[in-house]
């Protein structure tokens, strides 16, 4: 089940009517996953057969008590898996419920006629690459042949979205999902010049790295969205699933300058940027992958030196060179 939330009388949904929506989710089912800022997942084939009752009924009654106790309201999308459940809950409306049937036959039609872009893991970068092939709906990427998928996207990827075309999405409801750490930094005045936006998400990095790391029990996140505010307020967010959790603030600057790069900002007047590292999972239950690179392994221990001088002696009292110049 998703649910796409916003509050009855409009406007943007606030953090508190937000969290305690998940609240409110969380006493049906153990299996919540918050999609930040105004949507959340929830595994209910456990909270079906306690209630006694269908996927419709128990989506009005999420509904009704959101709504009594936060003045909420909800698109509620349900669906065998949590992409079929996004895409029902944008078909559904404001104050909707749909219901996908588990009919494979059925799933296709639903979703024969969306953008490829409708399907998880296809980024604008792969949707260029698919539709310069003719294949720019969802209906045609199911239609194709498998193995010309894989030549296209890669082996991985193009298996992914051949299953994702028909419907399977293997991916599962994970919760605790919503814990993220935001870093953000504001300019003096609109800023033009590339080499200072890149100056301040190495700043943001380093901050953001240092605030996982030194964590009670030590945090590593495995999602990092860029925002970038304009002048002219537009806002503009990439976001980048890692290829491994990690605190490692070496990582997290590629990832940010590789977000920045993506956008394609040239000439543009930056307000503000703000990273969100997303996804946190304590630091003991992450895997790395093993280095024999030296420069990796000593850019580590430094970090955790930095981080004891920091934690005794103040944020300021040491930085890279390049920050402090």
């Amino acid at each position: 089940m998703c649910l796409r939330l916003h509050p009855a009388g409009g406007g943007p949904l606030g953090a508190r009517e937000y969290a305690g929506v998940l609240a409110l989710l969380g006493g049906i089912t153990p299996a919540v996953q918050a999609l930040p800022p105004d949507a959340a997942l929830a595994d209910v084939r456990g909270a079906l057969r306690y209630f006694g009752c269908d996927a419709r009924r128990l989506a009005a009654v999420i509904r009704v008590r959101a709504l009594a106790l936060y003045g909420v309201d909800a698109a509620v999308g349900v669906a065998g898996n949590p992409m079929l459940a996004r895409a029902a809950a944008r078909e559904a409306g404001p104050g909707g419920t749909l219901v996908l049937p588990e009919d494979p036959a059925a799933v296709r039609d639903f979703m024969a006629d969306k953008p490829v872009t409708a399907l998880d893991g296809v980024g604008p970068k792969a949707a260029r690459t698919l539709c310069s092939y003719g294949l720019d709906s969802v209906g045609r990427v199911a239609a194709a042949p498998p193995a010309a998928l894989r030549r296209i996207l890669g082996a991985r990827l193009g298996r992914e979205v051949h299953e994702r075309a028909l419907g399977i999405d293997r991916t599962p409801v994970r919760p605790g999902a919503a814990a993220r750490a935001v870093a953000e930094r504001l300019f003096d005045r609109d800023e033009l010049d590339p080499v200072r936006h890149r100056r301040a998400l190495l700043s943001l990095t380093q901050e953001l790295g240092a605030k996982l790391r030194t964590q009670e029990d030590g945090q590593v996140c495995r999602v990092l969205s860029l925002t970038v505010r304009c002048a002219d307020r537009t806002t503009l967010t990439r976001t980048r699933t890692l290829a491994e959790p990690t605190a490692h603030s070496a990582a997290l600057t590629a990832t940010a300058y590789a977000l920045y790069e993506g956008l394609g900002l040239q000439r543009a007047r930056v307000r503000a940027l703000s990273l969100r590292a997303e996804e946190l999972v304590p630091a003991e239950r992450a895997v790395r992958q093993l280095s024999f690179d030296p420069e990796d392994e000593k850019a580590r221990r430094l970090e955790a030196v930095t981080d004891r001088v920091r934690t005794r002696f103040g944020q300021h009292v040491i930085a890279l060179g390049t920050l402090a110049a």
